[in-house]
């Protein structure tokens, strides 16, 4: 049967990849021979041809919608996670005697989310491959609203303490979290130009900055308005805590309708879908480029009479991913960012999600018998390290990733982080006995070259380096791979803190996670440099096997 062979005008799914190419009797009447012997290379050129139009296109105003409407969810993700990080002690003060939240409690709070967070990102990565991106992007965030008023609005009851609703909503979080990595990641790099895919995705990836930077100025502004009935009754933080979370609904309701209307990508299109009409139509539609005359032809009703698809296009399946990763050339870079990644959030949320600790144990935060002063401080303490590390470090690495490239910022950020950790950890006494500010400045350097290193690049790389079919779930594994490094770091900080007395086993900790800093140093050598390279070139995939279907 010929490829052009003419069929009834009928309405087909959109992912449906029947072997023939589906054309309407109007189109085309040329000899069948010729049509099969040209049919295939012409839809080859035509993917070329799209895939061309979204890598070169000039930088518009569609490119920074993307980038708005997935940085606004990574602003949320940071605002979410790291609240709890100044909740925690207020919680101690309120409902706890003595002021201080049980180490168990403390660990139960903070680590749910993380749990939750690899769940959202392996499983969201791997619907997003099978079902499609638009498909999933925007649920995440509706689990994130509701889980967070959850959070905010949670109770003691007979059946369940508060600790305990706390614990179950923040799993929810988490869930909702993960699942905007592999989404915004791969949607942002599917979208972006080549020659700014890094930075689009860099700049996705640095409104965490100013999320975790808001959290510290919600409850600075809150503390103040409450400090008098703070001050006469330290209860009254119960106010605080429950305002502190449940803003972090207000920028994901922002957001929320414009990723529900986001359109596919036209990769997933192209290579999962298998439509290069409806391809060549949305990059058209997109970039406002005329479509040449190749716009899908629909009914009365509205419905596509013709799919043109192409049936040598390789089909993800599981065979088909373990047939892929079994080549070195192939599973080292999902062991590279999945390592590197892992290694990195050791110490990232080690640090992040215990600041509060690490400040009161050099005297910044902690005011005994002053329940006010010691969250004034422990949230200006965090407002002054994020803005002395985190957001230039953020913002840093998005001005310079194309001209420096991923590898060397990654390198660059892991040597300097386990110096920084090492100096911190082996000279800890010696510092905090020379100078408060001195340790202050060296914390903040290391948050600085963290961000201005893996903790973007580590977000990066995992959506570029993978074929579309497998380009989420690729990324969903990385993603959870430093989630569990992220668990480790939390059930280790808080059970390896207190060893020897309160806050006593900090620098060997500190001394730790300059190891693992060592480590992703090593594994980033596995992972190729994606600066200047288009997705296809750097999936490894020749046409012959991409092509076999």
């Amino acid at each position: 049967m010929s490829a052009y062979e003419p069929t009834a005008p009928t309405p087909v799914a959109a992912s449906q990849t029947n072997p023939i190419l589906h054309q309407d009797t109007t189109e085309s009447h040329a000899h069948p021979h010729q049509h099969a012997q040209h049919g295939h290379h012409g839809l080859r050129n035509r993917r070329r041809e799209a895939l061309a139009k979204i890598d070169n296109a000039e930088f518009g105003w569609f490119h920074i919608r993307a980038c708005l409407v997935a940085g606004v969810g990574f602003f949320t993700d940071a605002y979410d996670l790291f609240a709890i990080n100044l909740v925690t002690p207020m919680l101690g003060i309120i409902y706890f005697d003595g002021g201080i939240l049980p180490s168990d409690i403390d660990l139960g709070i903070k680590v749910a989310a993380s749990i939750g967070t690899f769940l959202g990102q392996v499983g969201f990565g791997y619907l997003a491959d099978r079902l499609g991106r638009k498909r999933m992007y925007g649920i995440e965030l509706m689990i994130i609203i509701v889980a967070t008023l959850g959070q905010a609005l949670s109770g003691v009851g007979r059946v369940i303490s508060l600790p305990a609703a706390l614990i179950v909503w923040r799993l929810f979080v988490g869930v909702g979290i993960g699942g905007d990595y592999p989404l915004s990641a791969v949607i942002t790099s599917e979208f972006a130009t080549t020659n700014r895919r890094g930075a689009m995705m860099a700049a996705v990836f640095a409104m965490q900055g100013f999320g975790y930077l808001t959290t510290g100025l919600v409850a600075v502004i809150l503390l103040a308005a409450f400090k008098t009935s703070i001050i006469a009754d330290p209860s009254n933080l119960d106010y605080v805590w429950r305002i502190l979370i449940g803003f972090g609904c207000i920028p994901a309701l922002v957001a929320v309708y414009f990723r529900l209307t986001i359109p596919e990508t036209p990769r997933y299109v192209l290579d999962i879908e298998n439509d290069v009409h409806r391809a060549e139509r949305d990059v058209a539609t997109v970039f406002k480029e005329d479509c040449n005359g190749n716009l899908v032809k629909e009914d009365e009703d509205g419905n596509k009479k013709v799919i043109l698809s192409n049936p040598e296009i390789v089909k993800g399946s599981f065979s088909d991913f373990c047939r892929y990763f079994s080549k070195w050339q192939n599973f080292k870079v999902l062991f590279g960012t999945s390592m590197a990644w892992f290694a990195l959030d050791v110490a990232f949320y080690g640090i992040g999600l215990n600041n509060s600790f690490i400040l009161s144990s050099i005297k910044f935060s902690s005011v005994q018998g002053n329940a006010w002063a010691t969250n004034w401080n422990a949230a200006i303490g965090q407002i002054i390290i994020i803005l002395l590390g985190s957001v230039p470090g953020y913002w840093v690495t998005v001005f310079t990733i194309e001209r420096l490239g991923r590898i060397k910022i990654q390198l660059l950020g892991f040597f300097m982080s386990c110096v920084l950790f090492c100096i911190l950890g082996f000279a800890y006494d010696k510092i905090r006995a020379t100078s408060t500010a001195l340790f202050i400045i060296l914390f903040a350097l290391t948050q600085f070259f963290q961000n201005f290193g893996p903790n973007a690049t580590t977000f990066v790389i995992p959506g570029e380096v993978f074929p579309t079919r497998y380009r989420s779930t690729g990324h969903g594994i990385a993603a959870g791979s430093g989630k569990l490094g992220a668990i480790i770091a939390q059930v280790g900080f808080s059970q390896l803190k207190d060893r020897g007395g309160h806050n006593a086993f900090l620098p060997q900790l500190l001394q730790i996670f300059a190891l693992f800093m060592l480590m992703g140093l090593l594994v980033t050598f596995l992972i190729p440099e994606t600066k200047g390279k288009t997705l296809e070139e750097l999936s490894n995939e020749a046409d012959d096997d991409f092509y076999a279907g």
